[in-house]
């Protein structure tokens, strides 16, 4: 415990050590003349987030060798989902079969979201950019501003809305993606218009506040760092970020690893937990002892989900590009785990997600409102969250069933308010788990009888190839996924 301690003292001190550093002022020359460039091009980055070199806190953590023990804990637990299935494939059919049907079902049509992810970041890439630069060229020369300003905005704004938001949805729904392929769409959609939001929002009110002088050409953007920006783990524009020296190779395969492993932990919990429960459920009358049988069954698969998409997402994932990108801030998320209250909890779990909302959502909302109506505020980030949240879902499923939208808008919200920063009782920490657990619980058991519901009792009518409801086969799981259009 005191080899604990002392290494959690020292993490703590790095990283009160690295807050508190004051912030170099970036000097550039320019004909012969010394200008700081943090009043000019950075007027508007002054007052925002702040990067810097910092690992992520699971790679501190895991330095400590009883927290690592913890990781080979879920690591032996799927290796008993492995033999498990090994040993129920061998009894059920005298042999030993390994098979992943679903991944390949759900993976499906990847020529399809390829040519569509390339269509999408080709606009992102040019259009955006070379708009700015076209509307930053005219704007200290013509007399009308704000016309050229919302001329421009009105065009692209139009363009945006073909490209990034109904195409998206028609490939989506025309194709007929499986699951896992449609929110590689989706999520690739809602990427892309956060960054370019943030490219447009950093960049333009400088152009706007510093007229170009005499001897001194007006810089934009370059194209280099806005294409770095586009694939490094951040949602906030900057012209340049804190880097690495080198990569670590070493780093990058154990990472890919890491996320292949959790790709066959999330299959495994849905054929080993999930499938067997709810298949089966489909013949029982509906009553409110199943429904709470139900739920309760679904708690253990979905605290592990909620685990795994937290691990593989947050931490492989943005810590494997940023890692291949020398991207140096890794903080993607804080300690939420210890959190005592549900508005620590949405401030520290998603941290790339958090600061894109705050600085543009919630900031901006008290900005325009001369810093009223702060509930408000906060009220409209959480609907926004809410919306895209439940839009994703929605979308990857091919069905509307506004858990998650209740969850986050309605619970959320109310949690928000009366578990606050106040709260510090570990008994508070024990309560949000508490209502994590049974969170995760209601949204795997509701989703999941839905989509057996959208399989074994389907709306009756005529339906043409672009109905979004999708039909099955009533045979075989792995061959009743593959479904068909009557």
């Amino acid at each position: 415990m005191e080899q604990v301690q002392d290494q959690l003292n020292e993490i703590l001190d790095r990283v009160l050590t690295e807050s508190v550093q004051s912030l170099s002022y970036t000097q550039s020359t320019v004909n012969g003349k010394t200008k700081n460039i943090s009043s000019s091009r950075s007027q508007r980055m002054d007052d925002g987030k702040v990067f810097m070199a910092r690992a992520s806190l699971l790679d501190e953590l895991f330095e400590i060798s009883h927290i690592r023990t913890i990781y080979h804990m879920f690591i032996a637990v799927l290796i008993i989902f492995f033999l498990s299935t090994l040993a129920v494939d061998y009894i059920d059919q005298g042999r030993l079969v390994l098979e992943f049907d679903l991944l390949f079902y759900a993976f499906g049509k990847l020529g399809t979201v390829t040519v569509a992810w390339a269509i999408m970041f080709s606009y992102t890439l040019s259009v955006p950019y070379y708009t700015l630069l076209f509307w930053g060229s005219l704007y200290h020369k013509v007399p009308s501003k704000m016309g050229l300003s919302l001329g421009m905005g009105l065009i692209l704004y139009l363009i945006q809305t073909c490209i990034l938001g109904v195409f998206p949805i028609y490939v989506v729904v025309h194709h007929q993606l499986p699951p896992a392929s449609r929110f590689i769409v989706i999520l690739e959609q809602i990427r892309f218009l956060m960054k370019t939001y943030s490219f447009l929002r950093e960049t333009a009110p400088v152009i706007m506040k510093n007229a170009p002088k005499e001897g001194i050409v007006l810089k934009f953007p370059t194209f280099s760092s806005y294409l770095y920006f586009l694939f490094c783990p951040t949602l906030i524009y900057r012209e340049s970020y804190p880097r690495n020296r080198h990569i670590r190779w070493n780093y990058v395969g154990i990472t890919l690893g890491m996320i292949l492993g959790c790709l066959f932990y999330g299959y495994f919990i849905l054929v080993r937990l999930c499938m067997p429960v709810f298949r089966t459920q489909t013949n029982v009358p509906f009553s409110k002892r199943t429904m709470v049988l139900a739920i309760f069954h679904s708690i253990l698969p979905g605290i592990m989900l909620l685990l795994l998409c937290f691990f593989a997402f947050l931490h492989c994932w943005l810590n494997l590009f940023g890692e291949l990108l020398r991207f140096a801030d890794r903080m993607f998320y804080k300690d939420w785990w210890n959190s005592t209250s549900f508005a620590n909890y949405y401030r520290t779990w998603n941290i790339v997600v958090h600061d894109w909302l705050y600085y543009y959502g919630y900031r901006d909302f008290l900005w325009l409102s001369n810093r009223k109506f702060r509930t408000a505020a906060m009220l409209s980030v959480f609907i926004v969250s809410a919306v895209v949240h439940e839009y994703a879902l929605a979308m990857g499923f091919g069905f509307f069933y506004p858990v998650m939208f209740l969850l986050f808008a309605v619970f959320g919200v109310a949690f928000n308010f009366t578990m606050t920063d106040k709260r510090q009782s570990p008994v508070c920490n024990i309560i949000m788990w508490v209502c994590l657990f049974i969170g995760q619980g209601v949204q795997v058991c509701l989703y999941c009888q839905e989509w057996y519901a959208q399989i074994y009792c389907p709306r009756t009518g005529v339906r043409t190839p672009t109905d979004s409801y999708i039909h099955y086969r009533p045979a075989d799981y792995m061959h009743l996924c593959k479904h068909v259009y009557t």
